[in-house]
C-alpha cells in the first residue's frame, strides 16, 4: 500500500514493468492505493485480504509521463466491470467516482 509515492518512483516502476504505465487499485472507502503488480486483480486481492470490500475498489493505470494532465489517470481495468453497480464497462463510468479516484491519487503521488 502506498502512503506517498514520488513521480520518479512511478516512472521507474513503469519502465520496469509495462514501459509507460503503472497498474493500480484504489479503495475509495479506506482511501488506499496499491501499485506495481502485473494485474489489477492481484492488487484487488491484496486489498481484499486486508479488509477492503470489492465494491469500493477500482482499477486504474497511471501514466507518469502524463503527470499534471487529464491523461495521468486512466480508468481501464477488468475489475471495473460491475453491472450490479451500474458499471458494465472496463472504464469507470460514474463521473463522481472518477473525481474521487483522481482526488485520492493526487494525495498519494508527489513530484
Amino acid at each position: 500500500m502506498v502512503d506517498k509515492i514520488s513521480l520518479s518512483e512511478l516512472t521507474d516502476m513503469a519502465s520496469n514493468m509495462f514501459g509507460s504505465i503503472v497498474k493500480g487499485v484504489v479503495d475509495l472507502q479506506n482511501q488506499s492505493l496499491v501499485v506495481d503488480a502485473d494485474m489489477h486483480a492481484d492488487e484487488e486481492q491484496f486489498l481484499i485480504d486486508r479488509g477492503s470490500k470489492q465494491e469500493d475498489l477500482w482499477g486504474i493505470n497511471l501514466h507518469p509521463d502524463k503527470y499534471h494532465s487529464n491523461e495521468f489517470v486512466e480508468f481501464d481495468s477488468m475489475i471495473n466491470i460491475r453491472p450490479r453497480q451500474h458499471n458494465p464497462s472496463r472504464n469507470v463510468l460514474d463521473d463522481e467516482i472518477r473525481r474521487q479516484i483522481i482526488t485520492l491519487v493526487a494525495t498519494k503521488v508527489e513530484d
